[in-house]
């Protein structure tokens, strides 16, 4: 018999009975259907997987899901329901940051994780904030761009 982990998902008290050592990134997509969450690497290198776990930024497919009992994590899926997400999202699209899209959660969840911590960063704050993630069709400008142009757009919010 399987122990449930209960847990906070995108606001909301959830449970799962998959083993506590599956990965966080395997319940999110395959039992709650949570697709923004990537698996790009596997091993914890690319961010595609990222969700803030306590608002932390963790790469989900390095936590176990018996590590998020009676924590609390969000999904690009939660965030976009939020004002902020709103600004941020405005600011990836005005500066093109968006192109092959695979990256692009990952990307917000940094940019939210950063914001949250220092609301007016320099670039190469932004950079060093962004770089647990990885990007295969750009030389990360245009997403610098952005995350400067969130926290303008969005001074106050974080």
């Amino acid at each position: 018999m399987s122990k449930q982990t209960e847990f906070r998902l995108n606001g909301n008290q959830v449970h799962t009975s998959r083993p506590a050592g599956d990965r966080l990134l395997d319940v999110l997509r395959e039992e709650f259907g949570l697709t923004g969450v990537k698996c790009g690497c596997g091993e914890g290198e690319c961010g595609a997987c990222s969700v803030l776990l306590n608002g932390k930024l963790v790469n989900s497919c390095m936590v176990a899901v018996g590590k998020v009992r009676l924590q609390s994590v969000v999904t690009i899926e939660g965030y976009s329901k939020t004002e902020r997400f709103r600004i941020v999202q405005k600011a990836y699209d005005t500066a093109g940051a968006v192109q092959c899209g695979f990256c692009t959660p990952g990307m917000i969840m940094a940019t939210e994780a950063l914001l949250s911590v220092n609301p007016d960063p320099t670039e190469e704050q932004i950079r060093d904030g962004l770089s647990g993630n990885l990007c295969r069709c750009t030389g990360y400008n245009m997403i610098v761009h952005a995350v400067s142009l969130a926290a303008k757009e969005g001074r106050g919010l974080w």
